[in-house]
């Protein structure tokens, strides 16, 4: 048994709990693992432990461990998608949780593959505004803009939206972080009462992801609870250029 087996355990004990507060079954909560900056091999250990889908947000960091990697591993890109990176993105991922803009769901849409499945992809919602002087919003799409582009998706070949994604300031108290998500999830239900058929609503990390699901989410991002600290530095720099 490894370190990871055990986090693995405490965190879906975590989920259990949290969903079971929200009057929810802890099944329709997954767990993506956050394997930024951590090697194959501890990857792999998760692998082992029973986790099937990993998110990364470095393009070259994340290309290298998916051809190295199993098969069966599922995929998340969940980092700043900029032009550059649509190609690599389409052809080597199996989700796309970052669609912000037209431009990029277009790119995606037609450099996807067609010998493959389709790309899963879900819109990054912009959050709300940090409290008192906080830092400039997060990158996302307007809430305001946000049902135009699930209107495109929907008719792109070659992706399938499957919900909304959120990563709000890190400076929000907990009846902010509650609210902002709350907010989203009635976001999702707004689309889902329009005809989009959805079933992703990618919001909660390690230090929040018992709220998140109170509110509603049903994909929880978990990377420093699951992995410990990371070890390997990434040259942010160098992957922006990729």
């Amino acid at each position: 048994m490894t370190a990871i087996t055990d986090h693995l355990g405490e965190i879906r004990t975590r989920i259990t709990r949290a969903s079971a507060r929200a009057g929810r079954s802890a099944e329709a909560v997954s767990l993506l693992a956050v394997s930024k900056g951590h090697a194959l091999a501890t990857i792999e250990d998760a692998w082992a432990a029973g986790v099937t889908a990993f998110g990364e947000n470095y393009l070259r960091e994340a290309i290298a461990k998916i051809s190295a990697g199993h098969r069966d591993m599922q995929w998340h890109f969940i980092g700043q998608i900029q032009s550059n990176k649509t190609r690599d993105i389409a052809a080597n991922f199996a989700w796309a949780q970052t669609v912000t803009s037209a431009r990029i769901a277009e790119r995606l849409s037609s450099q996807r593959p067609h010998y493959g499945s389709e790309l899963q992809v879900c819109i990054q919602v912009q959050p709300a505004a940090a409290s008192g002087d906080g830092p400039v919003l997060r990158a996302g799409c307007p809430r305001a803009d946000v049902a135009a582009l699930a209107a495109l998706i929907a008719t792109l070949p070659r992706l399938r939206l499957r919900g909304l994604m959120l990563i709000p300031h890190a400076d929000l108290g907990t009846e902010e972080l509650r609210i902002e998500f709350r907010q989203t999830r009635q976001l999702f239900d707004e689309l889902t009462a329009s005809g989009h058929v959805l079933d992703t609503l990618s919001m909660g990390m390690s230090d929040d992801f018992e709220l998140a699901i109170e509110e509603g989410s049903t994909m929880v991002r978990i990377g420093t609870a699951l992995f410990g600290p990371r070890p390997i530095t990434v040259d942010k720099r160098a992957d922006e250029q990729t």
